[in-house]
Parts: structure tokens; C-alpha cells; sequence
């Protein structure tokens, strides 16, 4: 795990943005700090009522986060966590997921907070869980970045030239 060379992300004024967090249902304990995380981020920023909502397991996170999207949030968090097992199913479901989120902004101008964490083990998964005793905190992180991202994108459409 390497913390080294991240970005310290301030976004002071978030206010006017909807945003919304969405999160696979699978490992409960690391979702809630994920979650929790997530929504403390926003919190900090100024994002009044940010929308939660639920999906099965992490494949399930582009097809949402591309419903949000076209119904006029500004930016979306996406947080999941899948663990490898002893099957290829870790790197079909990782793929699936990033390419799909990635997909999904891209094409929708619509940044998205990715906080999926791909892991080895549950320890690496509770580390990053911004839980107390964890390393990091990747919900707190995902939600920062698709802020900054989403005020940026906010300046540079309301530049005139």
C-alpha cells in the first residue's frame, strides 16, 4: 500500500452540486467506512443532501452510476471493495467495474469517485477502509476527487472566451 504522492485535495465550496454515492452491498464492515467516509467528505465540502443508494456488488456500480448521471448529478462516488478468491471471477468483476465507471464519465462528462478497492485479502480491504485502526480512508478520498474534479469542470464551463 503506498500512500507516497497523493494529492492533498481541499474543495472548499461545494455548494450547489448534486452529488450522489453509490455503494455495493458485499463486505459490509469496509462499505460502512467506505460510506462513512464518503459522506464525511461531502459533508466538509458543503454538498446539502447528498443521495445514497445501494446495489448488489460492485459489477452493478457502472449501469448506476450512468442512471445518476443522466438524471443530473454532477458528480457520483463509487465505492465497492472485491476480494480475490481463488477463481479468475476477481479480474473478471475488477475489469468490469473499472472500465464500466470509466465508461460511464467519459461519456457523460460526469466525474465519478472511484473508491472500488481491488484486494488480495480482507486486511488489505479493512486498511483502506478509513476505519479506526485502517491506513487509509479510499471513501473519504474517492468523494474528495470526484468534488475537486466536478469544481473544476464547473470553472472551466463558466470561462468565457
Amino acid at each position: 500500500m503506498s500512500g507516497e504522492g497523493a494529492p492533498v485535495l481541499k474543495v472548499q465550496d461545494s455548494r450547489g452540486l448534486r452529488v450522489a454515492v453509490i455503494a455495493s452491498l458485499w463486505h459490509e464492515r469496509v462499505m460502512d467506512g467506505l460510506i462513512d467516509g464518503a459522506q464525511r467528505a461531502l459533508k466538509e465540502a458543503g454538498v446539502e443532501e447528498p443521495a445514497l443508494y445501494r446495489v448488489p456488488g460492485s459489477y452493478e456500480l457502472p449501469v448506476v452510476a450512468r442512471g445518476l448521471a443522466a438524471r443530473g448529478y454532477h458528480a457520483v462516488v463509487a465505492l465497492g471493495v472485491v476480494i480475490r478468491g481463488g477463481t479468475p471471477h476477481f479480474d473478471y468483476v475488477c475489469e468490469a467495474a473499472t472500465m464500466g465507471l470509466t465508461q460511464v464519465s467519459v461519456d457523460t462528462g460526469v466525474p465519478i469517485g472511484f473508491g472500488l478497492l481491488t484486494c488480495d485479502d480482507d486486511q488489505q480491504a479493512l486498511d483502506r477502509a478509513g476505519l479506526p485502526g485502517s491506513k487509509e480512508d479510499k471513501g473519504y478520498e474517492a468523494a474528495t476527487a470526484a468534488l475537486a474534479t466536478a469544481a473544476l469542470l464547473r470553472e472551466i464551463n463558466t470561462v468565457k472566451h
